[in-house]
């Protein structure tokens, strides 16, 4: 029986949304919103911390591709389809056709750095206006940016990869060297595009002329390419120390190299990452539950919140009463519901939605509230009880 087809949802522009408030619609007026936003004390008692939720848009300007942007891969690349979960599990050749496109990604996405936009989040923490993170990125450029500000990454992270029957993870570094040994010739051809710069051009012809296609999270994809001959290494804790499964003693073994062979029926590293068609763990989904009730508002930076698992998270807050701020270029899945009840004339207090970039606003956002008028504000409440329940709101993720 052939697995059902897991739909990949949202892939088309969302409707644009309706700025708020109206005078939002120019650089000075979002900058004016949201300063009202961060400042005004929140509804019905709750907490005067801000949460930031972000998705893929924030990490455009440090040169990564996005899912669902106006030049996102949905967009530009129709045949693109990202392997899903019980593929990787089950299927050797999806596993070889992944992580050989991975292993080309890897460099351009590890040498990548955060951008201003990154940076600007920080700089909001420091003032005291924000106390914690929730992002969709996979890319580790939240932590890397502000390790003070407490960052749950809701879809995991690619500095790493996790072993599927012992659940230990690896450095994806260390992962990426082994590959390499593994398949010289890979190395080889990864080596001659690196020197020629074809990993980085942003030239949309060029990529098509040189064959390759960059999508989100580190896949490049080269057609016609000879994914079969690609090998990987199996867990280096399963192979030294076979766990067992339900049916027995699992079966770990490797080729004369060091490549998992597919005789074995465990072992398998896959990138710490949640795939498509994989659950969320329930640890890191109450974690993200825990943190918006901690907070008093939510600001959305760089998502149209297509995935399930950050909308439900906005749709929490809602639901709370707490006040929602959107930036992001293009609709918003459901936005209209976050709005629907704000009445003119309020200024920002109490809901913002503008359609400007991050990496625009943000540094003009954090120049206005540098003004003195702004810090003497910001001094008094980070004297309150925002940096405690920031300090606070991840304390048992990981126990």
């Amino acid at each position: 029986m052939r697995n059902p087809v897991i739909r990949i949802p949202y892939t088309e522009l969302f409707p644009p949304p309706t700025i708020i408030p109206h005078t939002a619609r120019s650089l000075p007026g979002a900058v004016a919103a949201l300063q009202e936003f961060l400042h005004a004390p929140p509804p019905r008692d709750l907490p005067a911390s801000t949460i930031i939720l972000t998705g893929a848009g924030l990490s455009v300007a440090s040169g990564l591709a996005d899912y669902r942007g106006v030049n996102g891969t949905y967009r530009v690349n129709k045949t693109y389809r990202p392997i899903y979960y019980h593929e990787f599990l089950t299927n050797h050749e999806a596993r070889k056709r992944y992580w050989a496109r991975s292993f080309l990604g890897w460099t351009t996405l590890n040498k990548a750095s955060p951008n201003a936009g990154h940076y600007a989040v920080r700089d909001l923490g420091r003032l005291g206006l924000v106390s914690a993170v929730i992002t969709q990125n996979v890319d580790s450029f939240h932590p890397r940016a502000h390790p003070e500000i407490p960052t749950l990454e809701l879809h995991g992270y690619l500095r790493s990869t996790v072993c599927t029957s012992c659940w230990n993870e690896f450095p994806r570094e260390s992962f990426q060297r082994e590959l390499a040994r593994l398949n010289p010739i890979w190395d080889a051809f990864l080596h001659e595009a690196v020197a020629s710069g074809a990993l980085e051009t942003e030239d949309p012809d060029e990529k098509r002329a040189r064959g390759i296609r960059m999508n989100p999270d580190g896949d490049v994809e080269l057609p016609e390419a000879p994914y079969t001959t690609f090998r990987y290494p199996a867990c280096p804790k399963c192979l030294s120390s076979p766990p067992y499964l339900a049916e027995g003693k699992a079966v770990v073994e490797v080729d004369d190299d060091g490549a998992w062979s597919p005789a074995s029926n465990a072992g398998i590293l896959k990138p710490a990452v949640v795939m498509f068609g994989e659950s969320i763990p329930a640890k890191i989904k109450e974690a993200a539950e825990d943190a918006i009730d901690k907070a008093g508002r939510v600001l959305v930076l760089a998502t149209s919140l297509a995935t399930y698992s950050a909308w439900r998270l906005v749709k929490r807050a809602k639901d709370r009463g707490m006040p929602i701020a959107i930036v992001n270029v293009g609709g918003v899945r459901g936005e209209d519901a976050f709005f629907a009840d704000l009445r003119d004339p309020q200024m920002g207090s109490l809901g913002v939605r503008v359609e400007m970039s991050t990496e625009t606003l943000l540094p003009a956002l954090l120049a206005q509230l540098r003004q003195p008028r702004f810090q003497r504000a910001e001094s008094r409440m980070a004297d309150g009880s925002s940096e405690q329940s920031g300090a606070a709101v991840f304390k048992d993720m990981l126990s």
